[in-house]
């Protein structure tokens, strides 16, 4: 065999990118496992270096020599709406050039699954966690108890001194919205929901407390199911609560998802909106602002939830003291044409 083959058939090493960028090897594995510590230019020569000699890094090797790992840790509960795409997507935007390899875990929204993920990766000890919400098993908290690394906590607020969190308040955002309805006229306000997560809960609360303080709150107008959330539950759900309370005039739905299917429903039902019942639902997915009505919605800006988590976690692995530990980034009562 040629010494040609030989070396295209072998594992090309970090000495050899070294020698290649023109650099030491301390100073290639700096470009490769901190990249912000080092120039643009040689960062540039050692990444060329590394496509070119097509090097793959030995991650546990380099994180046992170094006792630093670049892995981050996500577990959030879903990747089936925009919700968590969008800030799983601005997290790995703000990690990624820093050289920083996220492993992504989701969920479904089981407390039993969220534990064996938090088990499963921590194992790799990763050098930071992202989690979605405060609520967990005992059994995960204590997984959580032994993790040293820095964790930094999606979605939801929390006072907290010890916790750093970036979110919106959730009871806040569900009280907005009923707020807003009962503003325009609408007096008779069920709330459906689907999936019943801790947010979904925080949400149906703040309803209940603005139509108690408006003395019209009755608990026959909830439709809560713990079904999978969908646009064909949010028909079917339509359906109900018209067959069961057809005095109803407004319908706040936990998410856009269920919101559109009701749109859709009350389209196929002839069913004039707003006219004869007002829908609203939750999130702003890209699809509300484009539905014939326009869905009213709360708008929720989780891509920037995910940049100043990611960069709240960045510099916290960085032995660096966040401005904040708390970030409330607030949300929006966008009213269109369906309420």
């Amino acid at each position: 065999m040629s010494s040609r083959r030989r070396r295209s058939l072998e594992r090309a090493t970090l000495s050899d990118v070294a020698r290649s960028a023109g650099c030491s090897l301390m100073s290639a594995s700096r470009a490769l496992s901190q990249p912000e510590r080092v120039s643009d230019a040689l960062r540039e020569r050692v990444m060329t270096a590394v496509k070119t000699l097509g090097y793959v890094p030995h991650t546990a090797a380099r994180s046992l020599a170094s006792a630093r790992s670049n892995l981050v840790a996500v577990i959030i509960p879903s990747l089936s709406n925009a919700v968590f795409v969008d800030t799983v997507e601005a997290i790995q935007r703000v990690l990624m050039p820093a050289g920083y390899e996220l492993m992504i875990g989701v969920s479904h929204y089981h407390p039993e699954e969220d534990e064996r993920l938090l088990r499963a990766y921590l194992a790799h000890q990763p050098a930071g966690l992202l989690v979605t919400g405060f609520e967990r098993s005992d059994a995960a908290r204590e997984v959580l108890g032994s993790y040293t690394s820095p964790i930094v906590t999606l979605m939801e607020l929390s006072d907290g001194e010890e916790e750093y969190c970036v979110g919106f308040s959730q009871y806040e955002a569900g009280a907005a919205m009923t707020r807003k309805l009962l503003e325009r006229g609408y007096r008779n306000i069920a709330f459906a929901a689907a999936q019943l997560d801790p947010r979904t809960l925080q949400r149906a609360e703040g309803y209940r407390q603005v139509m108690r303080d408006a003395s019209r709150y009755d608990a026959a107008l909830e439709l809560l199911t713990p079904q999978v959330s969908s646009i064909g539950l949010g028909a079917e759900l339509l359906d109900r609560l018209l067959a069961q309370h057809p005095e109803i005039d407004a319908i706040f739905f936990n998410n856009d998802d269920l919101a559109l299917g009701a749109l859709f429903r009350a389209r196929q039902l002839q069913l004039a909106v707003p006219e004869r019942l007002a829908i609203a639902g939750f999130n702003d997915l890209p699809a509300a602002a484009w539905m014939h009505p326009a869905l009213t919605t709360v708008r929720t800006i989780r891509g920037e939830i995910g940049k100043l988590a990611g960069q709240m976690l960045l510099s916290l692995m960085r032995g660096e003291s966040p401005a904040q530990r708390r970030i409330d980034v607030g949300f929006e009562v966008v009213m269109r044409e369906s309420a």
